[in-house]
């Protein structure tokens, strides 16, 4: 029998076992959106009780991790093309496995996340000459030194921005748009009632504490361009516009319902 890893994580990183269960759960369908043979080696060597997620975790909060996963797919495919070389920095990586599934073999990928995360990803995914990690808070500056800006750089923050504060989040993209001019940066974000909704239906009925609910609820993306006006909207739609191919009659029109209302959003930003 292959070693299990025991998980001892802060409140907000433990967040991060909900979208690896969202892909590997994916991965084992009879008709995919998405595969994900990673995530799915990951979740047979973590030793965790799955079944309070299993249980309470609507397929709907499921599936939208899993387009969250392929708009980012897509994204970062898109700037290779352009870019083939560039650099992909993944903030507040947990145990994603998007290299995996996108790689060029050109590109650089950055793993970003606290230190107790990078511990536990290390256990599972190993750096390599093109993928490395990086020990920090995305809200530190010590780590921007560690980038090279000869390359175009995508930074991308899935499931990462509303668990901080507006003004944090506002005085980072001034940062990176300072230090790193022309780069992009992609991320899901959602309402300020799509985040009572999901501390209520995903975060708690998860076996979680308050101590990891969202705060960050995005009213609209003027919001975003007021910030600065360096910031240029390249893409803000709702999260699954396009995307319910395949769901059930109940998931599409509940689907329907968060993008008319832009519950949650997909936005990808040129700084």
């Amino acid at each position: 029998m292959s070693e299990k890893f025991s998980i001892e994580l802060g409140n907000v990183q433990t967040t991060l076992l909900l979208p690896l269960w969202g892909r590997a759960v994916e991965s084992q369908k009879k008709k995919p959106l998405l595969i994900d043979k990673t995530a799915l080696e990951i979740i047979s060597k973590i030793d965790y009780d799955f079944s309070t997620i299993a249980e309470n975790i609507k397929e709907l909060s499921q599936l939208a991790w899993i387009i969250r996963s392929i708009r980012t797919d897509n994204a970062i495919k898109y700037f290779l093309e352009k870019n083939p070389k560039a650099t992909i920095v993944n903030i507040g990586c947990g145990l994603d496995t998007t290299f995996f599934r996108i790689d060029n073999g050109k590109l650089q990928w950055i793993d970003l996340d606290l230190p107790d995360v990078i511990e536990l990803r290390r256990k599972f995914i190993d750096d390599n000459k093109r993928m490395r990690c990086i020990s920090s808070s995305f809200l530190d500056e010590e780590w921007f030194n560690d980038l090279s800006k000869n390359e175009p750089i995508m930074f991308l923050a899935g499931g990462v921005l509303y668990y901080f504060e507006a003004e944090q989040v506002k005085t980072f993209f001034k940062k990176i748009s300072d230090i790193f001019p022309g780069s992009e940066i992609c991320f899901d974000a959602t309402s300020p009632y799509g985040v009572a909704v999901a501390n209520k239906l995903v975060i708690q009925n998860s076996g979680l504490d308050e101590k990891s609910f969202l705060k960050w609820g995005l009213k609209s993306i003027d919001e975003i361009i007021g910030w600065d006006n360096r910031i240029k909207v390249l893409k803000y739609e709702p999260l699954f516009e396009k995307s319910k191919k395949g769901f059930s009659l109940k998931n599409k029109i509940t689907a329907i319902i968060s993008d008319h209302y832009k519950i949650m959003s997909w936005v990808h930003l040129k700084l």
